[in-house]
């Protein structure tokens, strides 16, 4: 079968192609003939944002090359939501401090927000991300590790790593009293440099968050596993023995004061501490590639020391594993995934469409940070998609960018819906902006873009039309919105100069033989080169460039009451010749 990569003229491959070459090659020597799997971990203990995306679209978009060349492909996405409900996340709508008395229950324990109509906490949180995940063409295993834990999936791995207790406890010992000296020196100045628009988003991999217990708090000794109290639910609990002989487990709550005896070969209510259960998972899931976020990949960090103790204890073999960069998004300031408030894959999906959200992802290394565009812009984001369609239709896009794009528009089973007419999302945008969203006037301006190829229906314009008019009504602050004059400024116009009444006339004569997008494009950037005495395909000079801003100026403070706005040839189609022509004060 042939590859993305391969269907491109030049022999240069993409990051995606290069992770699958080695990837396959990893899988035939470890397991040969049995499904290559790829993993991501997310944990729903909020709102799972734009940076944990990047732990599913590296593997996803890996897994789907692998499709493509002919191979079976397992894409495993753990839903850690057996993981500690650790604190009260702010701005989450239906919650309120009255959720700490769950602080230390499984997610799945915690109740939902107000209102909600899932079952619990957990469930809420990934509805959102199914659905993202669906729309993007993700194809994935899920698996939920409360059922796994709860249905004893894990017990011989459990009864392994505490006969073993005292190996893990030596792999962590390594780590406990070292310090990264390049991260203990470098403070939060940087952090504190960067531009509010351009924040960071902890693009962390499963719930190896920092302050994750390790098993280590006892006085009875090191132990790996953590269970959750029978009487209050909660992992505040402190195993005081152990016997690897009968697995007869004591331990102890200290929320509530509750002890229990158990045997933990017949115990399936609590957790292996993180840096123990993803080295484990990779081995019993048999794991080829999971990347990991900058916080996993440090010394002494969960992917680093899971690498040794899957091998030292479990017999298994760490995944090839890239780090992944921060997720930038424009426009708002830093944020976690245990915080309200933090812009989602399914708040990227309603202002732009699947295949654009997919190329961000696809086109930068995962070693390389990005920005996602929820401010002006996104616009631009769009107008470099267009053009690149345009380079992949005329055959003159470089190998790599074309691969991106060929990601970007499908996966192995098949295309992702697209818009039939990809008009300019900054076009769009400023129609509906000016029209309020009112259909029929949208299908009026849209139809008289182009006259010689007429928009017939607005749902050739879909559903990049309804994106751009969701990033109108939810991302563009209403002082920003544009909204025309309801009657000529006669103060203004009383006030101009022979030239400024001039150049008025010249674009109130031109309107009818240039009413198209490129017409009136033409028309207002021509007048100032016939007042000037130049000729229409005259290149552009200081002094030419002064007079335009000054025409343009003048237009949109007559038109819409501001120095600046919409394109001028799309305010002016917006608007309508007759209007235009009353407030120009023909």
């Amino acid at each position: 079968m042939q590859t993305v990569a391969q269907s491109q003229s030049s022999t240069e491959t993409d990051w995606v192609s290069r992770f699958a070459d080695d990837v396959i090659a990893e899988s035939e020597r470890r397991a040969p003939g049995k499904p290559v799997v790829v993993a991501s971990g997310l944990s729903p203990s909020g709102p799972i944002h734009l940076g944990n995306l990047r732990e599913v679209m590296t593997p996803h978009l890996v897994a789907d090359e692998i499709r493509r060349r002919g191979y079976t492909v397992r894409h495993l996405i753990s839903w850690d939501d057996y993981d500690r409900y650790r604190k009260v996340p702010g701005g989450v709508p239906g919650v309120d401090e009255s959720w700490a008395e769950h602080i230390g229950k499984p997610l799945t324990s915690v109740p939902a927000p107000a209102g909600s109509t899932y079952p619990n906490w957990a469930e809420h949180f990934k509805a959102a991300m199914t659905a993202a995940l669906d729309e993007l063409g993700v194809e994935y295993d899920g698996i939920s590790q409360t059922e796994q834990y709860t249905m004893g999936a894990y017990r011989e791995q459990i009864l392994h790593a505490m006969k073993h207790r005292a190996d893990i406890d030596a792999v962590l010992d390594r780590y406990r009293t070292k310090k990264d000296p390049a991260a203990a020196g470098k403070g939060k100045k940087p952090q504190q440099q960067k531009k509010v628009d351009e924040a960071e988003l902890e693009a962390e991999a499963g719930s190896g968050a920092a302050g994750e217990d390790d098993g280590s708090g006892g006085s009875a000794g090191y132990f790996p596993y953590k269970p959750y109290c029978g009487n209050c639910e909660k992992d505040l609990t402190t195993v005081t023995s152990y016997d690897d002989d009968s697995t007869e487990l004591n331990y102890t709550c200290s929320s509530c004061g509750f002890a229990e005896t158990v045997r933990l070969s017949e115990f399936n209510r609590g957790k292996l501490v993180w840096k123990v259960d993803w080295p484990m998972r990779w081995a019993y899931e048999g794991v080829i590639f999971e990347p990991s976020g900058v916080d996993h990949s440090s010394p002494g960090s969960s992917f680093v020391v899971g690498g040794q103790i899957v091998r030292e204890v479990f017999d298994g073999v760490q995944p090839i594993g890239p780090m992944y960069a921060f997720v930038g998004i424009s426009g708002m300031a830093k944020m976690s995934s245990s915080k309200g408030g933090v812009p989602t894959p399914a708040d990227a999906l309603k202002i732009m469409e699947a295949p654009l959200l997919r190329w961000l992802y696809a086109r930068r290394k995962p070693n390389q940070s990005f920005k996602i565009a929820f401010d002006q812009e996104i616009q631009r984001l769009y107008d470099e998609w267009d053009s690149l369609a345009r380079k992949v239709a005329d055959g003159s896009v470089l190998s790599a960018d074309a691969a991106a794009y060929a990601r970007a528009i499908g996966t192995a089973a098949g295309e992702l819906p697209r818009t039939p007419r990809p008009l300019p999302y900054r076009t769009l945008a400023s129609v509906v902006d000016i029209t309020a969203g009112h259909d029929e006037q949208t299908l009026r301006i849209l139809s008289e873009l182009d006259p010689e190829n007429p928009l017939t229906s607005l749902d050739e314009a879909r559903p990049r039309l309804d994106r751009a008019e969701n990033w109108i009504t939810s991302q563009v602050p209403a002082e920003a919105r544009t909204i025309v004059r309801g009657e000529p400024d006669k103060e203004l116009l009383g006030s101009l100069d022979e030239q400024g009444r001039e150049s008025l006339r010249l674009l109130v004569e031109g309107l009818d033989s240039h009413w198209s997008l490129d017409g009136l494009t033409t028309l207002v950037y021509g007048v100032p080169k016939i007042l000037a005495g130049l000729e229409p395909d005259a290149k552009p000079t200081p002094e030419l460039k002064a007079a335009q801003r000054s025409f343009f100026a003048l237009l949109y403070r007559l038109l819409v009451s501001r120095d600046t706005g919409p394109r001028l040839p799309t305010l002016l189609l917006a608007v309508g010749a007759d209007r235009v022509r009353s407030l120009l004060g023909a």
